[in-house]
């Protein structure tokens, strides 16, 4: 080989282990819709994990931003299907690179915190590498999860355990929330940093630096770090405890599920050009001889037909009782409440029952309780009125978080975003719901693949609670999933979710009063505390590094 071709594959391999932050991201990116190549999660952090593990903490929170923004950025990639339907590019274009930029830095994070526990554990004795593998990488990610989905509004979005969620590997979110299962992720992806550290410390000794002790120990007891995580993994879905019936005299209810897909609110032309009420009366009208007990419309059905306690949304809500049979209709709106407007659902009741309201129904409403930053609301719009004119849907008001009682069955509903939000929907499971009601409107981002992956948090709700859940989208994704997190979505000819036409189904579900799952006793507080308590000792050290007299700098 020449000098000059040696010189150019030097500056090529140097050029390219620059970039090694873009590999996890496009692998993360590559687990979720559209690909859902589920199973590269398993593997997809080691190169973040390797680099964590070296104990250079600006390198490590470097790498590990980046990749998160290239993952973020092109998982959000739905996010400029807004511009379409009216939205202004240069704000979607910003929303766009803010968010995936804000969430990235949760990656940043994680490769600043583990680095430094890898400063600590590189210190010290074996015991402390293993518990860097075994304690501190998964509580860490974890942790981190947990804070970007509660934090200012938070954003519960493509959690690491989602994809096997999907993949049916899911057991253990009952447990720990889906959390549990990115914890599992993270061990699994630390168990092939550790294989290939030992590979590479025989292939190429002293290149591969290691927790002093580790090349002295035997090499029999060198495989510890590699099946020990893994028996952790193995022992948290063992330890998933059978659903325990408090009661199954409860009878099954028969549950319709209509998509309509009507157009988003700034397509006003469409809107012009559609009959609402003629493609209603044609979509009840297949359900119609099947008699279900409920029929549930998607977030904001009522919007084309007035505000939800208005004469036009009880009328339609009568006339599609009648089209289609049913008992009772479950239907998203807005309800207004003097100068307060909420995002609504409402379950309309062909009955005699209390409050009576128009057209001789029976009314519940619950109020959207977890609104969506920047979408339903401007952080500071309440003090500050003059905000209110930047919320694309007006100024919303958060509601009472309560459940909504039809016969034996009590409905625990989520519109839109908070599907997403496990704490939102393990409170409805406290407040003894035995049905979980997912209505979302996904038409602002028609024609991406924002809908599945929507759709993909879902079935982590269903884990988590031991309730079956069903869920219409308008524009998204229509189906129901049981409670071990089996799915059964509307699709078309081909087999693919049915997202961009009108569609029904009709399932018969079983409502038992199930035991509260181990999650929903104990909710995140475990996980919270143990990150929290993690995160206090990372600071202590730093703090006592800081503190230590110039020339004496050593790592406690």
């Amino acid at each position: 080989m020449s000098l000059e071709k040696a010189s150019f594959m030097k500056c090529a391999l140097k050029y390219l282990k620059s970039l090694v932050w873009a590999v996890p991201g496009f692998l993360l990116w590559a687990s979720f819709p559209p690909h859902g190549e589920k199973m590269d999660v398993l593997f997809a952090l080691v190169p973040l994990l390797w680099t964590v593990r070296r104990g250079d903490v600006r390198k490590a929170a470097r790498t590990c931003f980046f990749a998160g923004l290239v993952f973020w950025i092109a998982t959000l990639s739905w996010m400029p299907a807004i511009v379409k339907n009216g939205g202004p590019l240069p704000l979607v274009l910003l929303g766009w690179g803010a968010l995936g930029a804000y969430c990235a830095l949760y990656f940043g994070a994680f490769g600043f915190l583990a680095a430094q526990v890898w400063r600590w554990a590189r210190a010290g004795g074996y015991a402390r590498r293993l518990g860097a593998i075994l304690v501190a990488e998964p509580i860490l990610w974890a942790g981190l999860e947990l804070v970007r989905s509660r934090l200012g509004g938070g954003f519960a979005w493509n959690q690491l355990g989602v994809p096997l969620v999907n993949a049916g590997f899911g057991a253990c979110a009952a447990l720990g929330g889906v959390y549990l299962v990115s914890a599992c992720v993270v061990l699994i992806n630390g168990t092939f940093v550790s294989i290939a550290e030992r590979m590479l410390s025989q292939l190429l000794p002293g290149r591969v630096e290691d927790a002093p002790g580790w090349q002295a120990m035997p090499r029999t007891w060198r495989s510890i770090e590699t099946f020990l995580p893994l028996a952790l993994v193995l022992v948290a879905f063992k330890a998933v405890p059978p659903l325990r019936l408090l009661s199954n005299e409860v009878p099954g209810v028969s549950v319709a599920l209509v998509q309509r897909n009507f157009p988003c609110v700034f397509d006003r032309e469409r809107a012009r050009r559609e009959n609402p009420a003629d493609i209603y009366a044609r979509l009840l009208g297949n359900i119609a001889p099947l008699k279900p007990d409920l029929v549930v419309l998607p977030e904001s059905a009522l919007a084309e037909f007035g505000t939800a306690r208005s004469r036009g949304a009880a009328a339609f809500a009568s006339a599609a009782l009648d089209a289609s049979q049913a008992k009772a209709l479950l239907a998203g709106g807005t309800r207004l409440d003097g100068t307060r407007e909420y995002n609504s659902a409402v379950l309309f009741t062909a009955s005699e029952a209390p409050r009576v309201g128009a057209q001789g129904l029976a009314v519940q409403i619950y109020d959207k309780n977890h609104l969506v930053p920047f979408g339903e609301y401007i952080p500071g719009d309440k003090t500050f009125p003059a905000l209110q004119k930047l919320a694309p849907v007006g100024s919303c008001t958060p509601g009472e978080l309560t459940t909504l009682d039809f016969g034996e069955t009590r409905l625990g509903v989520a519109i839109c975003f908070e599907d997403t939000d496990s704490a939102h929907v393990r409170r409805l499971a406290e407040k003894g719901a035995n049905l979980l009601a997912f209505i979302t409107n996904d038409s602002w981002f028609a024609q991406s693949v924002e809908a599945e992956q929507h759709a993909w948090q879902a079935v982590a709700r269903a884990i988590e609670t031991g309730l079956s859940v069903v869920r219409v989208g308008n524009s998204g994704v229509t189906g129901v999933i049981s409670p071990n997190g089996v799915f059964a979505y509307l699709t078309d000819d081909a087999g693919r979710a049915l997202v961009d036409e009108p569609g029904t189904m009709v399932e018969r579900l079983e409502t038992p009063r199930v035991a509260p799952t181990p999650y929903v006793r104990f909710g995140d507080k475990p996980l919270f505390v143990l990150f929290a308590l993690l995160v206090a000792a990372i600071a202590l050290s730093l703090l006592s590094l800081r503190r230590q007299p110039t020339g004496d700098v050593r790592i406690v």
